[in-house]
């Protein structure tokens, strides 16, 4: 299948570790032209290093706890380079913890970084969407928002207010051409997992590996998703086939989660 994303500009967050790279990665291999961005600016020049034909992608240093920051950045881009057809939106989920020992402050920044800073991405860029008729806005959030997850309160709660927040965006954009979709990763082997696995594991008592294989033994699949399997749908999303796919949440999961 030819995924036609030859000459779609794409920007990818949170692109220097995980399904964010992986997600950079195969859009470049697919022909899109992409921009990377996060915060740390050596790890974006390493990853910029690895893509296919690394002259023609470039990136943004922004950090997403600062949002008026991420908004100066994105229009200065724009302004002096091009807007985007595709955006990724993926940022780093908030620190495990049960909900009701979380701060304020915790839900304030994990509001900032995943909602907020989505929100000002999506306004900055459709405006270039709506003017090519094409946009896609890739969400990548978690199963949570189907089947909250044990110990991830912040996240749980985040989670659902950036799915609820998408479908809406997913209404009004529609008749522009451009879709808005959330995929939903499951255990995927990344260092947010590894994170995941050393909180259960001194909790529990288990070693780390063993608190592993109770997690994999939870997953029809047996196992752990590789991030470029989710990146593979994140692509399929923004292509032109996934013209009629909007609204939607994709679990990519191994089928963990127990609801439809």
């Amino acid at each position: 299948m030819n995924l036609n994303l030859d000459k779609k500009y794409a920007l990818v967050c949170g692109s220097t570790a995980g399904i964010g790279k992986a997600t950079a990665m195969l859009l470049a291999e697919e022909g899109a032209i992409v921009t990377l961005i996060a915060r740390n600016e050596n790890k974006l020049k390493a990853v910029l290093s690895s893509l296919p034909n690394p002259d023609l992608h470039d990136y943004i240093v922004a950090d997403f706890a600062n949002p008026d920051h991420l908004k100066d950045k994105l229009n200065a881009y724009i302004e002096t380079k091009h807007g985007f057809h595709i955006l990724v939106n993926n940022t780093g989920g908030p620190a495990g913890g049960p909900i009701i020992s979380a701060t304020l402050s915790a839900f304030e920044s994990a509001f900032t970084q995943h909602l907020k800073c989505n929100h000002i991405l999506v306004q900055t860029l459709t405006p270039f969407m709506k003017t090519a008729g094409y946009g896609r806005i890739i969400n990548v959030i978690s199963t949570s928002v189907k089947q909250p997850l044990d110990g991830l309160g912040v996240s749980n709660t985040i989670r659902g207010a950036v799915a609820s927040w998408s479908k809406t965006l997913a209404n009004e954009l529609g008749p522009f051409g451009i879709t808005v979709n959330n995929v939903l990763p499951g255990a995927t082997d990344t260092e947010r997992l590894s994170e995941i696995i050393k909180n259960k594991s001194d909790k529990s008592g288990l070693t780390e590996e063993d608190t592993a294989t109770a997690m994999k033994n939870a997953i029809p699949a047996k196992r752990f998703a590789k991030p470029e399997e989710t990146a593979a749908a994140i692509t399929f999303l923004a292509s032109e086939q996934a013209a009629y796919i909007n609204g939607v949440n994709l679990p990519v999961d191994g089928g963990r989660t127990k609801s439809l």
